[in-house]
């Protein structure tokens, strides 16, 4: 059977749970964002402007590239779209401060980042999902509501940031303790339901993961490279430049997932892709950052 015809099987009660733990990772990364996070960004507009170039105008390009000029099967390229248009991960901030990258920027970008995604990724998904022809016909086959998909999401991520930041700003001490406990949580949980959803389609799993694995691999070395090379071309300092090049490189796959099941239920190289992408990263964004470590970043280039 063509993957393109294949259903990953997940229970309502079981999505219901993944969109709940979604917005529960959210609300523990919140708790460490701050206002003045918003306003160190807007007082430094070409870091600001980097970081959201890259991200939600570059990746999504480069993405629809590997896609047009690859060509795997309808459903795949549709998955590394949606990921593609996916905000930075969850764990992104942990492994900026491990790669001695600038923490304070990367919480700042992943703020930010929360708030625009609730409209660009959905109008990124839809571009240039739009655009190929054979994931064209996946999106007029689901007859796609974007009213949903921006509601969906502004309610997994974009009320989980106000929640979270609203008791950083009253309640900073249960924010810390509250911080402390949900972030070790956040990557089991995410890898359980990775298990969770492919326990019972283990065949498909084994069946089809050639198809995706190097895709991946390609595509998420590609998205680190390209956010150290656009930080690199506005002349941010070395520590800014893994900053964004991880905030790039990590993509909130589980999100991805989320949509996956809820608009297309479970479309098997859409779920595959999305899947090997939130394992991948994690263990990509482990080594990249673990190299890092080892190097003191060459502070002579001075941030804007």
């Amino acid at each position: 059977m063509e993957l393109d015809q294949v259903k990953i099987h997940f229970e309502q009660g079981d999505l219901l749970a993944l969109n709940i733990t979604l917005a529960v990772i959210m609300f523990g990364v919140a708790l460490d964002i701050r206002v003045s996070d918003f306003q160190r960004l807007l007082q430094k507009p070409k870091i600001l402007f980097a970081g959201v170039l890259s991200q939600f105008v570059l990746m999504p390009l480069l993405t629809f590239l590997i896609v047009y000029f690859v060509k795997p099967m309808p459903s795949i390229a549709l998955g590394l779209i949606m990921v593609g248009a996916c905000p930075g991960g969850n764990i992104s901030n942990f492994l900026s401060k491990l790669a001695k990258g600038n923490a304070a920027l990367s919480v700042s970008l992943t703020a930010f980042a929360t708030l625009v995604a609730v409209v660009m990724t959905p109008f990124n998904f839809h571009f240039w999902g739009s655009l190929y022809p054979p994931t064209r016909a996946i999106l007029k086959e689901v007859a796609l509501d974007p009213y949903k998909l921006y509601r969906l999401i502004a309610i997994i991520m974009g009320a989980p940031l106000v929640a979270g930041m609203l008791v950083r700003q009253y309640q900073p001490k249960i924010a810390d303790k509250i911080s402390k406990l949900l972030k070790p949580i956040s990557i089991v949980v995410f890898l359980a339901f990775v298990v969770i959803a492919f326990s019972g389609n283990f065949d498909i799993f084994m069946g089809y993961i050639h198809f995706v694995l190097f895709l991946v691999i390609g595509h998420n070395l590609l998205a680190y490279l390209l956010g150290y090379l656009t930080a690199t071309g506005f002349k941010l300092a070395q520590n800014d430049r893994r900053t964004i090049a991880i905030e790039t490189g990590i993509q909130n796959s589980a999100l991805g997932m989320a949509l996956i099941f809820e608009f297309f239920d479970g479309l098997g190289g859409m779920m595959l892709l999305a899947a090997f992408w939130g394992v991948w990263d994690i263990v990509s964004g482990l080594a990249l950052a673990y190299y890092w470590s080892n190097k003191t970043p060459d502070t002579k280039m001075v941030s804007a």
